[in-house]
């Protein structure tokens, strides 16, 4: 079953494995081909995440800081994880559905890794919207 958001405001929680305590970081959601197409361009900073989708593939031209991308299948696990610096063009991958992008650094420190599984909450005024975004297992 596919995923449908709207842009708007969410979290993302990022769920440990083996034991480690889940992570919850603001996320901001561009669903819009436009929303999608803005990303990051042109910030010097992000506070917490923001949400691709659908994505599988990003770049960083006209980016002014360097950023950690990870690509999620569609049961939303954490597929890949990259750091991409300003000006490159990522390869596309064929099993992401979702794209996750924030500053270079954050991810690791949330546990975001390759298998880890995330969760996508959206903001109460969009939850009727999308059906909370809560992956189905």
């Amino acid at each position: 079953m596919g995923r449908r958001w709207r842009d708007g405001q969410g979290e993302l929680v990022v769920h440990g494995g083996g034991g480690e305590a889940s992570v919850r970081v603001p996320l901001e959601i561009a669903a819009s081909y436009r929303a999608r197409t803005k990303g990051l361009l042109g910030r010097d900073s992000l506070d917490g995440a923001i949400l691709l989708s659908p994505a599988n593939s990003v770049h960083t031209f006209r980016m002014r800081m360097a950023i950690d991308v990870a690509y999620l299948d569609r049961r939303l696990r954490v597929i890949a994880v990259r750091t991409m610096r300003p000006g490159l063009l990522g390869m596309p991958r064929l099993r992401a559905r979702h794209v996750v992008e924030a500053e270079s650094g954050a991810m690791r420190g949330w546990g975001m890794r390759e298998g880890a599984r995330v969760e996508v909450v959206v903001a109460r005024s969009q939850a009727h919207d999308a059906g909370a975004g809560h992956p189905r297992s």
